[in-house]
C-alpha cells in the first residue's frame, strides 16, 4: 500500500486546527474559525475533511526544516548534520555531536505528532455521533487509529517517556497529564493497528483515493511495532503477511522494483515497493512566512542536502543540479564501506571526485566530506516554474516503510535464520545484482545499512540493536542518555511532566 499526503491538505489545514506554539504546546490549542464548534462534523464530507487533517502531519517526515528524515539521520554514523555550520541549526547539530539538550531541542518533534494525535483524538471522538455509511465510517475511524499510532511509534521512538492521550484534553485537565509507561504506550499502539487493520481495505485506488492507507500498511507498521516491543515472533508474522513471497508480488501487489534507482526518480510515486509513503506537491507554492507551518507541501529535505554554491564548467558530463544547503552529507566511513556496492550511485553524490576531475564545484558547507545523499538530492527538472520559493516546493515523495525495509524487518524477526529468512535477505541482494551470504544477524545489520542508508532509519536501528554506543561514542553519545532525546524545555513548563534521565 502507498500513502501519500493528499495534494490539498492546505484546504484542511483552513478548516481544522493547530496546536499553539508556546508553553505547553501540545496541550494548549487555539481553535481558528467555527469549524471546531459542535456543528462541524455535521456530515462525511467534513469528517473526511478533519482526517485529511490528521493526515497532514505526516509531512514531517520529510517536510519543513525540521523533518524526521534529516533530523535521524545527523545523528548517525553514517552522516553529519552538515550545513552551512557549526550553529545552523542548533537542534540538528545538537543531535549530530550527542550536545543535545532541552533548550535546543527542536519542539516541533514533540508537538507536531501530539497535533496529528489531538486531531485524531478530535474526529474519533465525534465520528461516532455522526450519521453516515456503517463502511465508510468504519474506515474512517480505523484511518484515525492507524495514524495516530503512527505518530506514537514516532515519539515512543525518540523520548520513550511519553502522555498517552486518548481523548481532547479539556481546560480542566490540560494541566495533569502525565506520562505513561512505554509499555503502555507500545500497548496502545498496537491496540490501535489490530483495530484499525480489520476495517481498512485491502487496497486503494490510488487515482481517486490519494494513497490512503490499507490493511498493508497497517499490518506492516504493526510488523516493525512488534520488533522495536520485542516480540518477534508476532512481528515476523505480521510482516510475512505483507512480504509474500520473497521476490514475488506480495497480497496487496507490493513487489521490489528491478532497478534500485528508480526508487528515486521523483515522478515515480506510488510504485510497488511503496508501503507508506509521503507525498509532496509543488501545488501548494509554499513559501516563506509559512514554511514549517504545517500547511506547506513541498519536499524540504531535496534542498537541504543539495551542495551549495554547485556549478558545473560548459561541456561537463556532471548533473545539473540546484543548489542545496549540504545537510546530511555522508561520513569517510560509510563511503569507504558502500563503494563496491552496486547501490553506491544511486546513494552518494561523489562531488569530491568530480570537483577533482575539474568538472563540478561548489562551496564546501560544515564537516564537508564531498559525499552527498544523492537519493534526495533536488533535481533541476523539478523546480517550481509556478507560485512560492523555488527552494520549498520539491515535489519529490519519501518512504516511511518500503517492501525492502519489511524484508530485511522479517528476516531479523526470524531469529535471522532459516530459509524463509535466508530467501527474504537473497531477494534485497539479488535485485541490485548480488549474490548470496548466509544469513545471520551482522549479515542483515550490513544489508540494512546499504539498502536504507540516508532513509533517516540507521540511529533507530543502531539503538535497537544495542549497538549505538559502539558506533556513536566517539561522536559523544552517552549509553543510558542518548537513545532518546530530552523532552523539549517548553513542555516541561508548568507541567506535571518529568525530564528524561541524563537531561537534566
Amino acid at each position: 500500500m502507498k500513502v501519500k499526503l493528499i495534494n490539498y491538505l492546505f484546504i484542511a489545514a483552513a478548516i481544522m486546527f493547530s496546536l499553539a506554539s508556546c508553553d505547553k504546546a501540545y496541550l494548549d490549542v487555539q481553535p481558528k474559525g467555527q469549524f471546531l464548534s459542535a456543528n462541524y462534523y455535521a456530515d462525511k464530507d467534513q469528517a473526511y475533511a478533519a482526517l485529511v487533517g490528521v493526515y497532514d502531519v505526516m509531512r514531517k517526515n520529510s517536510g519543513g526544516f525540521e523533518n524526521m528524515i534529516s533530523m535521524m539521520n545527523a545523528g548517525s554514523d553514517d552522516q553529519f548534520a552538515g550545513g552551512g555550520g557549526a550553529t545552523d541549526g542548533a537542534g540538528i547539530q545538537g543531535f549530530s555531536n550527542y550536545t543535545l539538550n532541552a533548550v535546543i531541542m527542536p519542539g516541533s518533534f514533540w508537538s507536531d505528532h501530539y497535533q496529528g494525535i489531538f486531531r485524531a483524538n478530535t474526529l474519533l471522538s465525534k465520528l461516532s455521533g455522526l450519521t453516515m455509511d456503517a463502511a465508510l465510517k468504519a474506515r474512517f475511524i480505523a484511518e484515525a487509529k492507524a495514524l495516530r499510532a503512527y505518530y506514537y511509534f514516532n515519539l515512543v521512538r525518540m523520548f520513550k517517556n511519553i502522555p498517552l492521550l486518548l481523548d481532547p484534553l479539556t481546560a480542566t485537565n490540560m494541566y495533569d497529564v502525565t506520562q505513561a509507561t512505554p509499555a503502555a504506550i507500545y500497548t496502545q499502539i498496537e491496540k490501535d493497528l489490530n483495530e484499525a487493520i480489520a476495517d481498512l481495505p485491502a487496497t486503494i485506488a490510488v487515482a481517486t483515493e490519494g494513497g490512503r492507507l490499507n490493511k498493508g500498511a497497517a499490518q506492516a507498521l504493526l510488523g516493525k511495532v512488534f520488533l522495536y516491543d520485542n516480540k518477534a515472533s508476532l512481528a515476523a508474522a505480521q510482516l510475512a503477511l505483507v512480504n509474500g513471497t520473497p521476490g514475488g508480488t506480495g497480497p496487496y501487489g507490493n513487489r521490489l522494483l528491478a532497478n534500485f534507482s528508480d526508487l528515486w526518480v521523483t515522478s515515480n510515486k506510488f510504485n510497488t515497493e511503496a508501503i507508506i509513503e509521503v507525498s509532496h506537491s509543488s501545488a501548494g507554492n509554499s513559501d516563506w512566512g509559512w514554511w514549517g507551518s504545517g500547511s506547506d507541501e513541498g519536499n524540504s529535505l531535496n534542498v537541504m542536502v543539495g551542495p551549495r554554491s554547485y556549478s558545473r564548467p560548459a561541456g561537463s558530463t556532471a548533473d545539473d543540479l540546484p543548489s542545496g544547503w549540504s545537510f546530511n552529507v555522508f561520513t569517510q566511513d560509510f563511503y569507504d564501506a558502500i563503494k563496491l556496492d552496486p547501490r553506491f550511485g544511486a546513494t552518494i553524490f561523489d562531488l569530491k571526485a568530480l570537483k577533482a576531475a575539474g568538472k563540478a564545484d561548489y562551496i564546501a558547507g560544515y564537516m564537508d566530506t564531498g559525499y552527498f545523499l544523492n537519493k534526495f538530492l533536488p533535481r533541476r527538472a523539478d523546480v517550481r516554474t509556478g507560485g512560492g520559493a523555488l527552494e520549498l516546493n520539491y515535489k519529490q515523495d519519501t518512504y516511511a516503510i518500503r517492501l525492502a525495509d519489511t524484508y530485511l524487518l522479517e528476516a531479523e524477526a526470524l531469529g535471522s535464520t532459516g530459509a524463509r529468512a535466508q530467501a527474504l535477505l537473497d531477494a534485497v541482494r539479488a535485485r541490485v545484482g548480488l549474490p548470496s551470504v548466509p544469513v545471520n544477524l551482522a549479515a542483515i545489520k550490513a544489508e540494512r545499512r546499504m539498502e536504507l542508508a540516508g532513509e533517516g532509519h540507521r540511529f533507530f536501528d543502531l539503538v535497537r540493536w544495542g549497538d549505538a554506543a559502539a558506533k556513536l561514542g566517539s561522536r559523544g553519545f552517552v549509553a543510558s542518555k542518548n537513545e532518546i532525546f530530552p523532552i523539549p524545555y517548553r513542555e516541561l513548563q508548568g507541567t506535571k511532566l518529568v525530564q528524561n534521565p541524563g537531561y537534566n
